[in-house]
């Protein structure tokens, strides 16, 4: 049979009280106490009962990570960054992934497990500003993430999209490269990654006096491998010349990447190439992938600091915080060439 609270604090030689206080992390419980009750705990293989800690407590010490797809590299690994920052501060993490489906993305916001835990961070990416209502009805605290960029009455913690990918572009230009395909638009999208990272590409043109060619302009719809893969196959059928590639996210540039040399292109010496995300796996893709590292570490801290300092705040009214995180540019071997750079 499973230990009780009363097992314990026979082992121990206190009350139960004690013992209670102990596991609810009382400050005045003296240090030797607090050891025996411990060394019990240990013992015997004592499990709380959270539900009843929560009830007396008002906390669960939970909170909800909503995700689009944990298919996706980038979303794993912020979960897995989200976990490690939550878990620093005493706090276990549910994970909800809604996919790229509108209305399960709004069915996962309104199910009641978002009402059951102690707060929330939601990566939106469907929903746009006619939806603000839905999340302003949320009274579970709520911190967003990701990139619709719309106005709601929440905290909002992003990277920097156009910024990064103005980068991505503008490293490609110094090297000499002058038809840079943006690999991974959207079209009609007005906010969102796709979009903001369109925007940083052509920003970088401008300043830099190249035209803008919509033939350089490459869609692809789910931003996984095999869409990039698709995408590029797709893209070299039309003939279009490029010598440069930024591709809106890592997967879809590791995707292309194998097309490319799969059609005999050489990476970076015909063609060099820059994601965005700085996944784990573009430092050991043959050649290791340039690309944008977004803060990934930095958003995961900086959202459950939020969100711990909103759910201990209660009902107090605050201003929300927009919080945008610095990036930096990972150079490796998709962009490295050697100085001498064949004439384009």
């Amino acid at each position: 049979m499973a230990a009780t609270m009363h097992d314990v604090s026979r082992l121990a030689g206190v009350s139960i009280k004690t013992v209670s206080n102990v596991i609810n992390d009382y400050p005045y419980v003296r240090e030797e106490t607090r050891r025996k009750v411990l060394d019990a705990i240990e013992t015997l293989g004592y499990t709380p009962n959270l539900s009843a800690r929560s009830l007396r407590s008002g906390r669960t010490n939970v909170i909800s990570l909503m995700i689009p797809d944990l298919r996706n590299a980038y979303f794993a690994e912020l979960a897995d960054s989200v976990m490690r920052a939550a878990a620093e501060r005493g706090l276990a993490v549910l994970i909800e992934q809604f996919g790229d489906d509108r209305q399960h993305e709004i069915d996962v916001l309104r199910q009641p497990r978002a009402r059951m835990v102690d707060g929330v961070l939601y990566s939106v990416l469907a929903l746009d500003q006619g939806d603000v209502d839905l999340i302003a009805e949320l009274t579970t605290p709520v911190v967003l993430l990701g990139d619709r960029n719309f106005s709601t009455p929440r905290d909002h913690v992003t990277m920097r999209n156009a910024e990064g990918a103005k980068a991505a572009t503008e490293h490609l230009l110094r090297s000499g490269r002058r038809r840079v395909a943006a690999f991974g638009a959207h079209p009609g999208e007005d906010i969102g990654s796709a979009a903001l990272r369109l925007e940083g590409y052509r920003q970088a043109l401008e300043e830099a006096g190249i035209p803008f060619d919509e033939s350089l302009v490459v869609p692809v719809g789910s931003w996984h491998r095999r869409n990039g893969a698709e995408g590029m196959r797709d893209f070299l059928a039309t003939g279009t010349a490029f010598d440069g590639l930024v591709a809106f996210n890592d997967a879809i540039a590791l995707g292309a990447l194998r097309v490319l040399q799969e059609s005999g292109l050489r990476v970076p010496e015909d063609v060099a190439v820059m994601g965005f995300d700085d996944i784990d796996e573009t430092q050991y893709s043959m050649p290791t992938l340039s690309t944008i590292d977004p803060g990934r570490e930095e958003i995961a801290r900086i959202a459950v600091d939020l969100l711990i300092r909103r759910i201990e705040a209660g009902s107090q009214v605050f201003v929300p915080e927009e919080i945008a995180v610095p990036f930096r540019l990972v150079e490796r071997e998709s962009t490295r060439v050697d100085a001498n750079l064949p004439a384009t």
